[in-house]
């Protein structure tokens, strides 16, 4: 497996409630105007599955997987075109912040990752805004 990781970014809010906002899904709706309108299409969510059209990916649907209270929630594809997973990792600063990254795992080859390297962390790192962003 191939990982590609966004950068780590301070949120200024207690890592508890981060991890509870981003930990149901349902909770994208606060936010959902947040998401580029650009590159994401056709969302629909529910508590545990975020379905989404990436351009030019298609349609992929992410489940949660693994839910490590306050400090991590992992993600797996479906209808992704290679093997993809996402875990977002929460690690407390303080009692009023934390740092978070998120992170990718693709099971591709070596000539693919270095056709997929730059969209992926761009992605990575729009996701990992996004999240610095939210209104916790």
């Amino acid at each position: 497996m191939t990982k590609f990781e966004s950068s780590v970014k301070t949120i200024d809010s207690p890592q508890e409630s981060v991890y509870d906002l981003l930990s149901d899904l349902t909770h994208i709706n606060s936010f959902k105007d947040q998401i580029p309108q650009d590159l994401i299409k056709d969302l629909s969510f529910d508590k545990d599955t975020l379905t989404l059209s990436i351009v030019p990916v298609g349609k992929i649907s992410f489940h949660i997987i693994e839910r490590n209270p306050h400090t991590c929630i992992k993600f797996q594809a479906s209808n992704s075109p290679v093997p993809l997973s996402l875990w977002i990792q929460i690690v407390s600063i303080n009692e009023s912040s934390c740092k978070a990254k998120v992170t990718a795992g693709l099971e591709v080859n070596p000539f693919m990752k270095g056709m997929i390297q730059k969209p992926i962390k761009d992605g990575l790192e729009k996701m990992i805004e996004v999240i610095a962003r939210l209104p916790y």
